[in-house]
């Protein structure tokens, strides 16, 4: 298995589906860059894991004290947008169901991740100011080499989402264009 493992944040009908109740325009421009990762982490027999944002119909929820219900389960808002989601028939792409903002909070994340040996994860999807900001985070807590593919996040609030993109690649890991992601999924050091 390659060393290196991808990591796609929240491509669900809430963000990217315009009668979603997140829709941002920007969210769109994710979609190609985040396809062809797909397809060279399959090839490469990378491990993939898709996550979701999903909260519980009438529990309380923590993150309810920031922001209104969203994402509720069994809502078309908590379903993977279309071409998104684990290949049923792939034993290397797994769901990882989220209640918070990082990936890692809350879920086994980092047991698989080290379970199967990874050591670098490739992260995208959206909200780069929030859930991906946050992931990238924890990953580098839990010891894994963070790269990011600037083509491959977006943010409603641009300016946060760029500020964030700085602050990872000052002290996180590593903002790269699209090639150079890419390359983690060939077997080449990033």
């Amino acid at each position: 298995m390659n060393l290196t493992a991808l990591i796609v944040i929240d491509m669900q009908k809430s963000f990217l589906d315009p009668k979603g109740e997140n829709f941002f325009k920007a969210s769109h421009r994710t979609i190609e860059p985040i396809q062809d990762l797909l397809s060279a982490a399959r090839e490469s027999k990378s491990l993939i894991v898709h996550t979701l944002d999903r909260h519980r119909k009438e529990l309380p929820d923590f993150e309810q004290k920031r922001l209104p219900p969203h994402c509720l389960e069994g809502d078309m808002n908590a379903d993977y947008f279309e071409g998104f989601g684990p290949r049923p028939d792939s034993n290397l792409e797994i769901e990882i169901v989220k209640r918070r903002y990082s990936a890692f909070f809350g879920t086994d994340l980092a047991m698989t991740l080290r379970e199967c040996g990874i050591e670098r994860v490739v992260i995208c999807g959206v909200k780069t100011n929030v859930c991906i900001r946050a992931t990238s985070q924890d990953a580098f807590a839990n010891g894994f080499e963070v790269v990011l593919p600037r083509p491959a996040v977006a943010s409603n609030r641009e300016h946060l989402g760029d500020a964030s993109l700085e602050d990872i690649d000052r002290y996180i890991g590593k903002v790269v264009d699209l090639d150079d992601a890419m390359v983690n999924f060939a077997g080449d050091p990033a």
